[in-house]
């Protein structure tokens, strides 16, 4: 599995600034890489104790024997990570209230690549950023994935995301968290995150608006864009026309299914 390099946050000590009530059912936020996974967990670290956030690790489908005991009801635990559905991780994370998190696979493609680029991430894929590739050389691969090393885009977004459709989980997309988080005294942000916190069986406090800015702080995140570093490759901020060709035609459907019409 690929090494992912960031440092430590202080979200631990900001935790402790805010009265915190124990989960009495464990949480699972599941996600698709590269679509704010550390922004929406470290939000939700602000509302469960940090004794109860198990960060051993982002859990997937290759470690997911190793930390089972993350779903466990009678020790209820605020996880994470990026799992495949499947009838093992089905069964594992029945006892779980699940939140699903998801992007516009047009964007994606372009957080893939500029993350893969990055210090940040360290695997059997670094050559990439040599300089030998074109951009769109790079974006391409994003999409249609690396025979034995890069899955697809939609092998990821099929199990990641898709199949997740079709069991329990509230879903978020990338786009309503950042948008909400921008403008946290409107009605819709507040109606979106109880929506979000009823999800996880927690209660939603006064302060609610103050642990969403605390947790969302992009500074405490290692994988923010403006956070990562060794990126020698100008990547557009908008999928172009020939590659969002490129992703229908890989994962037809796909968008549709996930509300991005």
């Amino acid at each position: 599995m690929p090494r992912i390099l960031v440092q430590r946050d202080t979200l631990d000590e900001a935790n402790a600034e805010f009265a915190q009530e124990r989960l009495t059912q464990p949480v699972f936020l599941n996600s698709v890489p590269k679509s704010g996974s550390h922004l929406l967990r470290n939000i939700m670290r602000m509302f469960v104790p940090v004794e109860q956030q198990y960060d051993a690790d982002f859990i997937q489908w290759a470690n997911l024997k190793q930390h089972l005991s993350a779903f466990d009801p009678s020790a209820p635990k605020l996880s994470w990570g990026h799992l495949f559905f499947a009838d093992a991780s089905a069964i594992e994370t029945a006892s779980t209230r699940r939140v699903l998190l998801y992007r516009d696979p047009y964007d994606w493609v372009i957080a893939r690549a500029r993350f893969i680029l990055s210090d940040q991430f360290e695997s059997n894929i670094n050559h990439l950023s040599s300089g030998a590739l074109s951009a769109d050389e790079l974006l391409t691969m994003m999409i249609f994935g690396l025979p034995g090393k890069l899955p697809s885009l939609n092998d990821i977004y099929e199990l990641n995301a898709a199949a997740w459709l079709g069991a329990r989980c509230h879903v978020v997309t990338y786009e309503d968290l950042l948008r909400h988080i921008g403008a946290l005294d409107s009605a819709e942000a507040e109606g979106f995150f109880a929506a979000l916190l009823d999800a996880c069986g927690i209660a939603m406090p006064d302060d609610w608006r103050e642990r969403v800015r605390r947790g969302s702080d992009r500074s405490q995140s290692g994988t923010a864009r403006e956070n990562l570093s060794g990126i020698a490759m100008d990547l557009p901020d908008v999928l172009g026309e020939r590659h969002r060709a490129l992703v229908e035609y890989q994962a037809p459907g796909l968008r549709s299914l996930l509300g991005y019409l």
